[in-house]
């Protein structure tokens, strides 16, 4: 569901699989997605002052080591959680977007 949600996102979009983390582009990364045994762990190639989270489930990992580009963490658990996520995963997408 978020794989199909992230591509529909803009024809630009681009999914590059690699070793330990999928990396979902259109310019450069805007979101990397790392498998987990419960979760995905999703990395949005963005500072973490620039997130809109109104739930505050985002969690800030400047300078922490960990697979993924940015400074923006957040954990997909659930279906349910897609809207939100999407929310979130599209505002890291329009910092990248070369139409902006």
């Amino acid at each position: 569901i978020l794989r199909k949600r992230v591509l529909n996102l803009d024809p630009s979009v681009r999914e590059e699989p690699k070793k330990l983390y999928i990396a979902y582009k259109n310019t450069t990364n805007f979101v990397d997605v790392v498998p987990q045994s419960s979760r995905l762990r999703l990395s949005l190639n963005m500072r973490f002052d620039e997130i809109n989270d109104p739930q505050g489930i985002c969690r800030d990992v400047t300078n922490l080591g960990r697979w993924g580009n940015g400074d923006v963490e957040v954990g997909f658990e659930s279906p349910e959680q897609i809207d939100y996520i999407m929310f979130l995963i599209k505002q890291s997408f329009d910092l990248h977007d070369d139409d902006l």
